[in-house]
Protein backbone atom coordinates (compact mmCIF):
# COMPACT_ATOMS: atom_id res chain seq x y z
CA UNK A 1 0.00 0.00 0.00
CA UNK A 2 2.71 2.45 0.72
CA UNK A 3 5.23 1.14 -2.23
CA UNK A 4 6.98 3.81 -4.01
CA UNK A 5 5.25 7.21 -1.86
CA UNK A 6 8.79 8.19 -0.18
CA UNK A 7 10.66 9.67 -3.11
CA UNK A 8 11.46 13.31 -2.17
CA UNK A 9 13.95 16.00 -2.40
CA UNK A 10 13.10 17.20 1.48
CA UNK A 11 16.34 18.90 3.56
CA UNK A 12 16.80 17.08 7.14
CA UNK A 13 18.15 20.31 9.23
CA UNK A 14 18.19 19.79 13.17
CA UNK A 15 14.40 19.38 13.61
CA UNK A 16 12.66 17.97 11.07
CA UNK A 17 10.49 19.79 8.37
CA UNK A 18 7.46 19.25 6.16
CA UNK A 19 7.64 21.51 3.36
CA UNK A 20 5.60 21.16 -0.08
CA UNK A 21 4.39 23.43 -2.96
CA UNK A 22 1.75 22.59 -4.96
CA UNK A 23 1.84 23.61 -8.52
CA UNK A 24 -0.58 21.92 -10.59
CA UNK A 25 -2.87 24.87 -12.23
CA UNK A 26 -5.83 22.68 -12.39
CA UNK A 27 -5.99 22.50 -8.60
CA UNK A 28 -5.18 25.78 -7.64
CA UNK A 29 -7.80 26.74 -9.46
CA UNK A 30 -10.08 24.88 -7.78
CA UNK A 31 -8.62 25.18 -4.61
CA UNK A 32 -8.47 28.98 -4.78
CA UNK A 33 -12.24 29.58 -6.09
CA UNK A 34 -13.99 27.22 -3.19
CA UNK A 35 -11.62 29.82 -0.55
CA UNK A 36 -13.45 32.67 -2.49
CA UNK A 37 -16.63 31.94 -2.70
CA UNK A 38 -19.30 32.95 0.07
CA UNK A 39 -21.04 30.48 2.51
CA UNK A 40 -24.40 28.67 0.98
CA UNK A 41 -26.79 31.79 -0.01
CA UNK A 42 -30.71 32.57 0.40
CA UNK A 43 -31.90 30.21 3.07
CA UNK A 44 -29.06 28.76 4.49
CA UNK A 45 -28.33 32.09 6.87
CA UNK A 46 -32.09 32.07 7.35
CA UNK A 47 -32.15 28.65 8.60
CA UNK A 48 -32.65 28.01 11.98
CA UNK A 49 -29.88 28.45 14.86
CA UNK A 50 -28.37 25.30 16.58
CA UNK A 51 -26.09 25.47 19.70
CA UNK A 52 -23.35 23.32 20.64
CA UNK A 53 -21.45 22.91 23.85
CA UNK A 54 -18.26 21.18 23.07
CA UNK A 55 -15.65 19.97 25.53
CA UNK A 56 -15.07 19.80 28.94
CA UNK A 57 -15.49 23.16 30.13
CA UNK A 58 -18.71 23.79 28.12
CA UNK A 59 -18.01 25.99 25.74
CA UNK A 60 -20.63 27.77 23.73
CA UNK A 61 -21.09 27.54 19.92
CA UNK A 62 -23.51 28.79 17.33
CA UNK A 63 -23.93 27.52 13.53
CA UNK A 64 -27.17 27.75 10.80
CA UNK A 65 -28.91 24.42 10.40
CA UNK A 66 -27.99 24.28 6.53
CA UNK A 67 -24.69 24.84 6.82
CA UNK A 68 -24.40 22.67 9.28
CA UNK A 69 -26.13 19.96 7.03
CA UNK A 70 -22.89 19.87 4.85
CA UNK A 71 -21.95 17.26 7.18
CA UNK A 72 -23.05 14.00 6.69
CA UNK A 73 -22.87 13.74 11.31
CA UNK A 74 -24.36 17.55 11.75
CA UNK A 75 -27.01 16.87 9.28
CA UNK A 76 -28.14 13.17 10.51
CA UNK A 77 -27.78 15.34 14.38
CA UNK A 78 -30.29 18.23 13.34
CA UNK A 79 -32.52 15.49 12.08
CA UNK A 80 -32.90 14.06 15.58
CA UNK A 81 -30.55 11.79 17.12
CA UNK A 82 -28.88 13.67 19.37
CA UNK A 83 -30.35 16.87 19.22
CA UNK A 84 -32.64 18.18 21.94
CA UNK A 85 -36.06 18.90 20.23
CA UNK A 86 -37.22 22.33 21.14
CA UNK A 87 -33.79 23.75 22.44
CA UNK A 88 -32.14 22.57 19.30
CA UNK A 89 -28.86 21.85 20.91
CA UNK A 90 -26.06 19.27 20.39
CA UNK A 91 -23.38 18.73 23.00
CA UNK A 92 -19.87 17.38 21.78
CA UNK A 93 -18.06 16.81 25.28
CA UNK A 94 -15.33 14.94 24.12
CA UNK A 95 -14.84 17.36 21.09
CA UNK A 96 -11.68 20.43 21.37
CA UNK A 97 -13.11 23.68 21.32
CA UNK A 98 -10.08 24.99 19.30
CA UNK A 99 -10.67 22.24 16.66
CA UNK A 100 -14.51 22.45 16.61
CA UNK A 101 -13.88 25.85 16.21
CA UNK A 102 -11.61 25.68 12.88
CA UNK A 103 -14.06 23.45 11.40
CA UNK A 104 -17.06 25.41 11.92
CA UNK A 105 -14.91 28.11 10.30
CA UNK A 106 -14.70 25.84 7.27
CA UNK A 107 -18.13 25.19 6.98
CA UNK A 108 -18.92 28.98 6.37
CA UNK A 109 -15.67 30.20 4.47
CA UNK A 110 -14.13 27.19 2.89
CA UNK A 111 -10.54 27.10 5.40
CA UNK A 112 -9.82 28.02 8.78
CA UNK A 113 -7.12 30.14 10.27
CA UNK A 114 -3.91 30.37 9.12
CA UNK A 115 -5.31 30.19 5.62
CA UNK A 116 -3.69 28.66 3.03
CA UNK A 117 -2.73 31.62 0.36
CA UNK A 118 -1.59 31.53 -3.28
CA UNK A 119 1.84 33.37 -3.73
CA UNK A 120 1.36 34.81 -7.43
CA UNK A 121 5.25 35.44 -7.84
CA UNK A 122 6.28 32.72 -6.57
CA UNK A 123 3.12 30.11 -7.86
CA UNK A 124 3.17 28.47 -4.60
CA UNK A 125 0.75 27.84 -1.96
CA UNK A 126 1.69 29.26 1.60
CA UNK A 127 0.11 29.37 4.90
CA UNK A 128 -1.61 33.21 5.78
CA UNK A 129 0.59 34.74 8.65
CA UNK A 130 4.22 32.18 7.99
CA UNK A 131 7.20 32.94 10.17
CA UNK A 132 10.70 32.70 8.56
CA UNK A 133 11.31 31.27 12.38
CA UNK A 134 10.51 28.80 14.55
CA UNK A 135 8.78 30.26 17.36
CA UNK A 136 9.13 28.33 20.95
CA UNK A 137 6.52 30.01 23.23
CA UNK A 138 3.73 29.30 20.62
CA UNK A 139 5.51 25.18 19.49
CA UNK A 140 4.73 26.14 16.34
CA UNK A 141 7.17 25.57 13.37
CA UNK A 142 7.98 27.58 10.55
CA UNK A 143 5.37 27.06 8.66
CA UNK A 144 3.33 29.14 11.57
CA UNK A 145 2.88 30.25 14.61
CA UNK A 146 -0.23 27.91 14.85
CA UNK A 147 1.56 24.46 13.85
CA UNK A 148 0.62 22.79 16.93
CA UNK A 149 -2.84 22.98 19.52
CA UNK A 150 -2.62 21.64 22.87
CA UNK A 151 -5.12 18.43 23.39
CA UNK A 152 -6.73 17.90 26.28
CA UNK A 153 -7.83 14.11 25.62
CA UNK A 154 -3.53 13.16 24.97
CA UNK A 155 -2.48 16.13 27.51
CA UNK A 156 0.21 16.99 25.14
CA UNK A 157 0.49 19.57 22.03
CA UNK A 158 -0.13 17.52 18.88
CA UNK A 159 0.26 19.27 15.33
CA UNK A 160 -2.96 21.13 14.52
CA UNK A 161 -3.97 20.10 10.93
CA UNK A 162 -3.66 16.38 11.72
CA UNK A 163 -6.50 16.72 14.77
CA UNK A 164 -8.36 18.67 12.40
CA UNK A 165 -8.50 16.01 9.67
CA UNK A 166 -9.09 13.49 12.10
CA UNK A 167 -12.30 15.24 13.46
CA UNK A 168 -13.22 15.70 9.21
CA UNK A 169 -13.00 11.96 9.01
CA UNK A 170 -14.99 11.71 11.72
CA UNK A 171 -18.03 14.34 10.70
CA UNK A 172 -17.67 13.21 7.15
CA UNK A 173 -15.71 16.22 5.21
CA UNK A 174 -13.43 15.13 2.97
CA UNK A 175 -12.44 18.03 1.52
CA UNK A 176 -11.65 19.67 4.81
CA UNK A 177 -9.35 16.21 5.11
CA UNK A 178 -7.40 17.25 2.00
CA UNK A 179 -6.96 20.66 2.70
CA UNK A 180 -5.89 19.69 6.48
CA UNK A 181 -3.59 17.43 4.63
CA UNK A 182 -1.96 20.34 2.35
CA UNK A 183 -1.37 22.43 5.03
CA UNK A 184 0.20 20.29 7.52
CA UNK A 185 2.45 20.11 4.42
CA UNK A 186 3.32 23.22 4.65
CA UNK A 187 4.60 23.05 8.01
CA UNK A 188 8.43 22.87 9.44
CA UNK A 189 10.50 23.00 11.90
CA UNK A 190 8.60 20.35 14.36
CA UNK A 191 10.23 18.55 16.99
CA UNK A 192 10.27 14.63 16.73
CA UNK A 193 8.14 13.88 19.87
CA UNK A 194 5.72 16.45 18.51
CA UNK A 195 5.84 14.03 15.16
CA UNK A 196 5.49 11.09 16.68
CA UNK A 197 2.64 11.84 19.11
CA UNK A 198 0.92 13.09 16.28
CA UNK A 199 1.61 9.87 14.44
CA UNK A 200 0.00 8.27 17.50
CA UNK A 201 -3.03 10.25 17.43
CA UNK A 202 -3.63 9.73 13.53
CA UNK A 203 -3.53 5.86 13.70
CA UNK A 204 -5.99 6.24 16.77
CA UNK A 205 -8.13 8.27 15.26
CA UNK A 206 -8.19 7.16 11.28
CA UNK A 207 -9.70 3.81 9.65
CA UNK A 208 -7.30 1.36 8.13
CA UNK A 209 -8.85 2.29 4.94
CA UNK A 210 -7.99 5.93 5.28
CA UNK A 211 -3.96 5.64 4.03
CA UNK A 212 -3.83 9.17 3.65
CA UNK A 213 -2.36 10.97 6.62
CA UNK A 214 -0.93 7.53 7.85
CA UNK A 215 1.23 7.31 4.50
CA UNK A 216 1.98 11.27 5.46
CA UNK A 217 3.95 10.61 8.33
CA UNK A 218 5.37 7.07 7.11
CA UNK A 219 6.67 8.86 4.42
CA UNK A 220 8.47 11.75 6.58
CA UNK A 221 10.26 9.47 8.84
CA UNK A 222 11.44 7.31 6.00
CA UNK A 223 12.81 10.63 4.56
CA UNK A 224 14.33 11.89 7.63
CA UNK A 225 15.40 8.69 8.90
CA UNK A 226 18.85 9.86 10.01
CA UNK A 227 17.03 12.48 12.52
CA UNK A 228 14.36 10.00 13.24
CA UNK A 229 17.57 7.41 14.04
CA UNK A 230 19.19 9.90 16.49
CA UNK A 231 15.91 10.64 18.46
CA UNK A 232 15.56 8.70 21.63
CA UNK A 233 12.13 9.79 21.61
CA UNK A 234 11.76 7.61 18.76
CA UNK A 235 13.52 4.07 20.58
CA UNK A 236 10.65 4.73 23.08
CA UNK A 237 8.19 4.87 20.63
CA UNK A 238 9.53 1.60 18.74
CA UNK A 239 10.11 -0.34 21.91
CA UNK A 240 6.27 0.45 23.22
CA UNK A 241 5.04 -0.73 19.21
CA UNK A 242 2.06 -0.85 17.59
CA UNK A 243 0.11 -1.15 14.32
CA UNK A 244 2.47 2.35 13.73
CA UNK A 245 5.29 1.09 13.36
CA UNK A 246 4.64 -2.49 11.53
CA UNK A 247 3.17 -0.12 9.28
CA UNK A 248 6.83 1.92 9.38
CA UNK A 249 8.55 -1.59 8.77
CA UNK A 250 6.77 -2.55 6.05
CA UNK A 251 7.22 0.97 4.24
CA UNK A 252 10.94 0.89 5.15
CA UNK A 253 11.24 -2.69 3.48
CA UNK A 254 9.14 -1.29 0.27
CA UNK A 255 11.58 1.78 0.23
CA UNK A 256 14.78 -0.57 0.02
CA UNK A 257 13.16 -2.63 -2.67
CA UNK A 258 12.72 0.17 -4.78
CA UNK A 259 16.19 1.44 -4.18
CA UNK A 260 17.64 -2.43 -5.31
CA UNK A 261 15.04 -2.44 -8.23
CA UNK A 262 16.26 0.81 -9.50
CA UNK A 263 20.25 -0.21 -8.48
CA UNK A 264 19.61 -3.49 -11.15
CA UNK A 265 17.65 -1.65 -13.84
CA UNK A 266 20.47 0.58 -14.06
CA UNK A 267 23.47 -2.45 -13.83
CA UNK A 268 21.68 -4.40 -16.30
CA UNK A 269 21.19 -1.45 -18.84
CA UNK A 270 25.04 -1.04 -18.62
CA UNK A 271 26.25 -4.75 -19.38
Amino acid sequence: MFKRSFRSNDRVEKVVKLKKSYRDPAKLSKLQKSFDQSPPVGATLASPIVTFTVGKEGRLFAAHEDVLSLSPFFAAACRGQFLEAQSKRIDLPDEEPEIFSCVLEYLYKGDYYPRLMHNKRRDSWELEDAVSTPNPENRGGRGNIEATSYISSVGEHLLKDTVIYCAAEKYGLEELKRLALRKQGLQSGIEVATILRSARYAYDNTPDTDSRLRAHYLALIIRCRKTFKRSGTMQTEMESGGKLFFDLFVALCNHVDDIVEIGNSKSSKTI
